[in-house]
């Protein structure tokens, strides 16, 4: 899958979320939004990197950003994850891939030496008009907030 670069229009985003709602990238036009994907709610990596999220939202969105989690996990299981983590952002189920698919974040990833199909742990952050400001992808758990933060210039 083709992955998406700075000056891209961010593709359409709809679905339906851990807290039993529904997310739209249309809806968040005029803030700056991150969005990111990771490969399956409840393993160390994920819940280290949700937890990061969770312990900068205030931050993040006192500089104007709101946050958007995506995985393939249904929202039954999502759900479980937002309660035992405490994540008070969106986390939003996309079993179909095709969300991940279309924002270069579902392919061939390298794991343990072998190659593999699956989930491509990436961040896309949207500025308020829906254009890409900032795309990365095979992302690290551990520490990338703390880098996406020093990107966005964010304290």
């Amino acid at each position: 899958m083709p992955r998406l670069a700075v000056g891209d229009p961010a593709p359409a985003l709809t679905l339906p979320t851990a807290d039993g709602g529904t997310v739209d990238l249309a809806d968040l036009r005029g803030r700056s939004v991150v969005v990111y994907f990771y490969p399956a709610a409840g393993t160390p990596g994920c819940t280290k990197q949700a937890c990061d999220f969770r312990d900068s939202l205030a931050s993040l969105q006192g500089a104007g950003y709101a946050v958007v989690g995506v995985s393939p996990d249904p929202v039954d299981k999502l759900a479980a994850f937002a309660q035992a983590e405490q994540l008070t952002f969106p986390l939003a189920s996309d079993p179909e891939r095709t969300t991940l698919e279309a924002w270069g974040a579902w392919g061939e990833k390298t794991m343990y030496g072998r190659t593999v199909t699956g989930v491509i742990r990436s961040t896309v952050v949207v500025d308020p008009e829906g254009v890409v400001s900032l795309a990365q992808y095979n992302v690290r758990a551990t520490g990338h907030v703390a880098k996406l933060r020093r990107d966005l210039g964010i304290d």
